[in-house]
């Protein structure tokens, strides 16, 4: 897992989209809130080649589509692009620790919901054109892991703010950061590095798997007549994404033994 994001070339050797560190590198340029419609597109379309490397032929099958998301997230968390506390005061300058885990949240939820307007969009142009169709699960599915992606970015960084680095090899570390997300709450002190692993059992198992399925399911609003969808999947992630800040900002806060931070009125 890498400190800080990579930067993501306007070419690309045929062949490395659907290398995770590639996927990698897209999902911390989608993360960026102020990124204008056409790059989220150019990126999260990056994503989608990549992603159709792996064989999409499962994701037309609504059962095997979640396994199929849930193994692509797996293959991407070891490479999620979180920044460490000091690259975060670097880019966030003069904030202290609530005011920069606010807007690590806000930033966060504003990219998701930017990824829903873009996907809604691709797939409203596909319900336009019907030979193309066919792609619409694989630009769901992708939308899917895209946001998970961010999601799992502000999991790892909000827990740099709050003074409990996710430690670890980069697979212990995807692990700890899967079951943060899984769970809305922080991952605990006392269980660092590979004791992680053995915590995600069958209960941790199922509550990812059951995350992905709302995911998925959210994403299934892009198919929403003409742009429609994309209002929808843009509201839905940006409410789905701000409430996980939130919960996992609550839960570190009482860990580190202060007072929870008042939920926003949008919240």
């Amino acid at each position: 897992m890498t400190t800080s994001p990579s930067p993501v070339p306007d070419d690309e050797t045929p062949g490395t989209a659907g290398r995770p560190d590639e996927l990698a590198a897209a999902v911390a340029g989608l993360a960026d809130a102020d990124l204008d419609k056409a790059g989220r597109r150019r990126l999260l379309g990056r994503m989608l080649v990549g992603l159709r490397e792996r064989g999409v032929k499962e994701v037309f099958l609504p059962r095997k589509a979640i396994g199929w998301i849930t193994e692509a997230v797996a293959d991407l968390a070891p490479h999620v692009p979180v920044r460490n506390l000091e690259t975060l005061r670097l880019h966030y300058p003069g904030l202290d620790d609530e005011a920069l885990a606010e807007r690590l949240i806000r930033n966060a939820a504003r990219a998701a919901a930017g990824v829903g307007a873009v996907g809604g969009g691709i797939a409203s142009v596909e319900w336009m054109a019907p030979p193309t169709l066919l792609s619409t699960p694989v630009v769901l599915a992708t939308e899917t892991v895209a946001v998970v992606g961010i999601e799992l970015k502000l999991v790892g960084e909000l827990h740099e703010v709050y003074g409990n680095p996710v430690l670890g090899t980069p697979a212990q570390k995807a692990v700890s950061l899967m079951q943060a997300w899984a769970g809305h709450r922080g991952i605990s002190p006392m269980l660092p590095g590979a004791a992680a692993a053995t915590v995600l059992g069958t209960a941790t198992r199922k509550q990812l798997r059951d995350m992905i399925v709302k995911r998925f399911g959210r994403s299934l609003t892009t198919l929403g007549p003409l742009l429609t969808g994309a209002a929808v999947a843009s509201y839905l992630n940006r409410k789905a994404t701000r409430r996980l800040g939130d919960d996992l900002r609550r839960d570190l806060k009482l860990r580190r033994g202060g007072n929870p931070p008042a939920l926003p009125p949008s919240a």
